[in-house]
């Protein structure tokens, strides 16, 4: 499987604390007015409009999305799923990995380093809906090892990281 990350340049490193205020800020609220962000952020709204441009172009910024409540779509119960692949089955990953992300209950797939190869962020109905993702998507799959399953009771966003 072949990692899809955006390169790393010296460029994209170069963020001040201004650029992390914005940062911390668009977190809390993607959809802030420039000028309410300007204001939070002690810049000018058109410098401040500059800078949010040039932290999307350089890949900081990567996008804006909604936060959605899986319990309002129904999905009342989230799970964790590790999965171990078989070692002759490596060479699949990229196939399984994009069935999976394909599969609704996925809200988030991770490709590992360690023991395990996935992780997978389910939204589901109930334990049954689980139960049945995991032998029908993955247990009787033959690329697959290994399963473990946990099941999420509350979830809560860190805060964030861009004051490193």
């Amino acid at each position: 499987m072949t990692p899809r990350l955006q390169t790393v340049t010296e460029d994209s490193l170069q963020t001040d604390a201004t650029d992390r205020k914005i940062i911390d800020e668009l977190r809390r609220d993607g959809r802030i007015p420039n000028a309410r962000l300007a204001d939070a952020v002690g810049l000018s709204p058109s410098s401040c409009h500059s800078r949010v441009k040039a932290l999307q172009r350089r890949g900081v910024i990567r996008g804006f999305t909604a936060e959605v409540d899986p319990g309002a779509l129904g999905c009342a119960l989230q799970a964790l799923v590790f999965v171990r692949i078989h070692p002759r089955a490596r060479a699949g990953m990229e196939q399984f990995a994009t069935g999976l992300r394909a599969r609704p209950e996925v809200a988030q797939l991770y490709f590992l380093g360690g023991s395990e190869d996935f992780l997978l962020h389910l939204w589901v109905r109930d334990s049954n809906h689980v139960r049945d993702f995991v032998l029908d998507a993955l247990s009787a799959n033959p690329a697959v090892a290994h399963t473990d399953t946990k099941l999420i009771f509350e979830h809560h966003r860190a805060a964030t990281p861009s004051a490193l």
